[in-house]
């Protein structure tokens, strides 16, 4: 049995967009849709059809369906939160998982969902299923090898944009973790690369290094 690979409908202006695509369990088919719709509309459509645990993102203009991560991905994303929640300064802050926020996008906007979002307390307390990044001090994002791409370039746009001022990057297939700070614009000041194993440090407001040991 393969594994699931994302769909993506690259700039999508309006035209029909097809399936059918299988799910790991080769049982889930995404229904066809006709033109005539925006790419939010049929953003709303594909979030809507999606089986629980997949993940529906717009990323500039892009509309990506992805499968639920292995067990490795979450590994490492449980201990970047556990790392976070004893090393903080500040006991407002939270870890989420899950979160959909809204960032500056080559469409009206994007949708994402980062594998990790620390804010303070209550930020998303609203009963929104997108929301707005104004109160994230970091995303961070574990790659695999279908979302590398755009998590290494896409991404870093519009998680700038959103003016957050950590992104953190944990790249798998690269082997390293680069810290982004700093955004300006479409992109980031300060984007170090460290060897994946080593210790980060995570610039302020969190300040602490990140022990990548056990990755």
């Amino acid at each position: 049995m393969g594994t699931a690979e994302p769909i993506i409908m690259p700039g999508y202006q309006g035209e029909a967009i097809h399936g059918p695509y299988d799910d790991p369990d080769g049982e889930y088919e995404l229904p066809h849709y006709t033109g005539g719709v925006s790419v939010e509309q049929a953003f709303e459509l594909f979030s809507a059809a999606a089986p629980e645990g997949w993940r529906v993102e717009l990323v500039e203009g892009e509309i990506y369906v992805v499968p639920p991560a292995n067990g490795e991905h979450e590994g490492i994303v449980s201990e970047v939160v556990e790392q976070v929640i004893a090393r903080r300064t500040d006991r407002t802050l939270r870890n989420y998982t899950g979160i959909g926020l809204n960032v500056p996008g080559a469409s009206e906007t994007g949708h994402v969902i980062p594998d990790l979002v620390v804010a303070p307390k209550g930020s998303f307390h609203d009963e929104e299923e997108w929301h707005a990044p104004s109160g994230v001090l970091l995303v961070a994002e574990v790659t695999s090898d279908s979302t590398a791409a755009r998590d290494r370039e896409k991404k870093i746009r519009g998680y700038a944009r959103a003016g957050i001022p950590i992104y953190l990057l944990i790249d798998r297939e690269e082997g390293e973790v680069v810290v982004y700070s700093e955004p300006s614009g479409d992109d980031y000041t300060k984007g170090p690369k460290h060897k994946l194993g080593l210790a980060v440090p995570l610039p302020a407001p969190l300040g602490f290094e990140l022990d990548t040991a056990e990755f």
